[in-house]
């Protein structure tokens, strides 16, 4: 059983894709298993800051809306190809984790945490306010994608399947990005400031504009989810901005194991799957989604994916 996690984490990318490949034959529907392959890059774009760099934000939610809001303009206003459309989407996205995360490196803990908050509010006020633009507290409609050729053949967006692949292929390059990223010197770097960030200063290494390149880098990834998003829910609702969206990527980081690589997909699928089972048995399925989460931490402090690991690690070193 060991060797077979250890090939998994050799090989993580390409098991990611062969897992995802078939997730929506497990799912009881592909509308939940798109909003898991979306939220759960979501979390693992929040989770390259915050569980490896120990940085928690509550600001990210900010770059899922400008992402999806972005991406919607693009195509209602302009007329943009979708591609194109999320190119800016990621673009935009990178901007502003670039500004807020110019602004909030200077400062430690939680003060960085109330920073992010703040300035995700402020970003939640703009496009509130832009109602020509985005829509005000209606959200942006009409951000349709039908159909358009790959290569001269005709692709039917609209199709539950086919619409979970194409995202698919984005997502399998964005979780090539954050391997690579953890792989590379940069990720030995970043956790080198995680677990002490004044002796990785004194090291020599450049600790606030590494804490800057990853705010931007999760910010983009985060980015790309809300772009996925508006073209998945042809719409851009205002709750796409609100903390609580950030509030959900920090849970879905904690459930799954913040600091590992499968654990904020795991978190994403368990979290979703039980809202989605709950909701249709109690109107207060969010009282019961809390207790399983303070069940989770209780029992399961470092998420459900980091507790497999950690016991896999024991049985490993008993041997």
């Amino acid at each position: 059983m060991n060797s077979f996690f250890q090939l998994i984490a050799r090989h993580r990318v390409l098991a990611s894709t062969l897992f995802l490949a078939i997730f929506p034959f497990i799912m009881p529907y592909e509308a939940l298993a798109i909003n898991i392959l979306i939220f759960g890059l979501f979390a693992m774009g929040f989770n390259l800051l915050f569980g490896y760099m120990g940085l928690l934000s509550f600001g990210h939610a900010a770059f899922l809306g400008i992402g999806s809001y972005l991406t919607g303009i693009g195509i209602v206003h302009y007329g943009m190809p979708w591609g194109a459309a999320i190119l800016v989407g990621i673009i935009g996205a990178a901007i502003g984790g670039l500004i807020m995360g110019y602004l909030a490196i200077r400062t430690r803990g939680i003060y960085f945490s109330m920073v992010t908050l703040a300035l995700g509010q402020i970003i939640y006020y703009i496009f509130y306010k832009a109602e020509s633009l985005t829509g005000g507290e209606n959200g942006l409609r009409g951000v349709r994608v039908d159909q358009f050729n790959i290569f001269g053949i005709p692709v039917d967006f609209l199709n539950p399947l086919t619409k979970y692949y194409i995202i698919l292929f984005f997502v399998v390059i964005a979780i090539w990005l954050i391997s690579r990223i953890l792989s590379s010197p940069l990720g030995a770097v970043m956790e080198a400031i995680r677990e002490n960030e004044k002796r990785a200063a004194a090291c020599g290494f450049d600790v606030a504009r590494t804490k800057l390149l990853v705010f931007v880098l999760s910010a983009a990834i985060c980015g790309l989810a809300g772009s996925l998003r508006a073209l998945h829910l042809s719409i851009v609702p205002i709750d796409s901005l609100h903390y609580l969206q950030s509030g959900q990527a920090v849970m879905m980081s904690i459930l799954g194991g913040m600091g590992t690589f499968f654990g904020p997909f795991v978190g994403a699928a368990v979290m979703l799957y039980l809202e989605d089972v709950v909701t249709t048995f109690t109107k207060h399925w969010m009282a019961v989604i809390g207790l399983i989460f303070m069940f989770f931490v209780l029992f399961f402090p470092k998420g459900i994916w980091g507790t497999i690991l950690s016991k896999l690690q024991i049985n490993q070193d008993s041997k």
